[in-house]
């Protein structure tokens, strides 16, 4: 008996570490302090920002295309040829030029305008998967941190089945010193002690592994001392009213950020078929010049040089495509695929949003039902096993029916905690999904 006080203290060692937390000292993290560093320094959330960036360098580009393009050259020479034929004489002749050039499109089928256009579009479009990765992220750290809640209460669970066990194993002791049990039902209800022991074990790891996931999802650095707050979840949460399925997607199709990203990719395939007709429409361009040189050939001074050899150019060019081995026609067939293709992802992105919807809406409907039903199994489960044991306390029931009794309470405490978890996510995403904060 003396061995077994400490195993079960030292098995309660990890519910008394999270009580007994130096707060003034660690960080406890919420699930909204979870939500928000996770939002804004995930690595994946990081790489949409990366993306987006890019595509503000795009619109750049694309505007600055528009703007006239302005050039400069500046050439030198040094020439080496004979200056007189009779007397054989050479010398050497310096030669410099300077010229300045400007060119701009004037039009090009409205080609420049609309590929500014599409820039715009596809940085609004990455601009939404950065808010789209974001609440996925957000998701992922709100369905975490419910499993830790969830671990937590089981292990408190079994840790009151070991307590229950070891009262149980003293009072089979002396029952059986008395006489009044045989040793084969002492022993089961030492081997049930073991094995209520091995499940508080098994509660504790799938607790530390749920936190080390959670970590792990934040991507905290590794040695970071992390703890968490633990909120007690109530049944007014639990019990909370479920919106119906169709204004839950009927708000989704409004807030989601993966809805108006695929709208954004519809207008951008769109403007990629004004893009490519373009190619195949006649472009006017203007140029013009300005440029001077100077020879040591010559016997005018610098400046009288620079002078005469100034000349000017200006000039208008028309493009007008004739055949271009079919390059545009191609071009225009899969600009119009890409609309196709564009088309379908929003499909499929409604769809899969519908499909997400309702799944969640039946999770909350029928663990709302598990609870209540599993609540009201509980309580009828608790009185049997109180007057069970009591009537075993008594002699008036055996080993057999009183492990049977406490197998049946304890399935009915695991399935009550399983129920009201997967209601609280379910409502809680529901929420999300209506553009609501996702709180504890």
């Amino acid at each position: 008996m003396k061995k077994i006080l400490p195993l079960v203290f030292l098995a309660a060692l990890p519910l008394l570490s999270f009580g007994q937390s130096d707060t003034s000292q660690v960080k406890v993290w919420t699930l909204e302090d979870c939500i928000r560093y996770a939002r804004e320094k995930n690595l994946n959330v990081q790489s949409a920002q990366v993306s987006l960036s890019s595509a503000e360098s795009d619109i750049k580009q694309a505007s600055a295309a528009r703007l006239p393009g302005l050039s400069a050259s500046i050439s030198q020479g040094l020439t080496h040829a004979r200056r007189d034929i009779a007397s054989n004489e050479s010398a050497y002749a310096y030669s410099a030029n300077a010229q300045l050039s400007a060119s701009m499109t004037l039009y090009n089928g409205g080609k420049l305008n609309n590929t500014l256009s599409q820039k715009k579009t596809d940085a609004q479009a990455r601009a939404y998967d950065v808010a789209r990765t974001r609440n996925d992220i957000e998701i992922s750290v709100t369905q975490a941190y419910l499993q830790v809640l969830y671990a937590r209460e089981s292990v408190g669970i079994n840790q009151k089945t070991v307590e229950s066990s070891l009262s149980q194993v003293e009072l089979s002791k002396e029952l059986y010193e008395a006489g009044s049990i045989a040793l084969s039902d002492y022993a089961q209800m030492q081997s049930q002690y073991a094995s209520d022991k091995y499940q508080l074990v098994a509660a504790q790891n799938t607790l530390d592994k749920s936190i080390l996931d959670l970590k792990q999802l934040l991507e905290l650095e590794a040695g970071y001392d992390f703890r968490l707050d633990f909120p007690e979840i109530s049944d007014e949460q639990v019990d909370e009213p479920i919106p119906s399925s169709l204004s839950v997607y009927n708000s989704a199709l409004q807030s989601m950020p993966e809805v108006k990203s695929a709208q954004l990719g519809i207008e951008s395939a769109k403007l990629g078929e004004k893009i490519a007709k373009a190619s195949g429409i006649p472009s006017l361009s203007l140029s013009a010049g300005i440029g001077t040189g100077y020879a040591t050939t010559s016997s005018d001074a610098f400046a009288r040089q620079l002078d005469r050899s100034l000349s000017e150019n200006v000039g208008l060019s028309l493009s007008i495509p004739i055949f271009n081995n079919r390059n545009t026609r191609t071009a225009v067939e899969k600009a119009r695929l890409e609309s196709v293709s564009a088309d379908l992802s929003l499909q499929s992105v409604k769809k899969d949003l519908l499909s997400t919807v309702e799944s969640l809406w039946q999770d909350a409907v029928s663990a709302q039902s598990r609870y209540q039903a599993a609540c009201e199994q509980l309580r009828s489960a608790q009185i049997s096993y109180d007057l069970v044991n009591q009537q075993f306390a008594e002699g008036m029931k055996n080993t057999v029916e009183l492990l049977q009794e406490k197998n049946n309470y304890l399935s009915a405490q695991m399935e009550a905690v399983q129920a009201k978890y997967q209601a609280v996510l379910s409502i809680k995403l529901l929420n999300f999904y209506q553009n609501k904060p996702i709180t504890l």
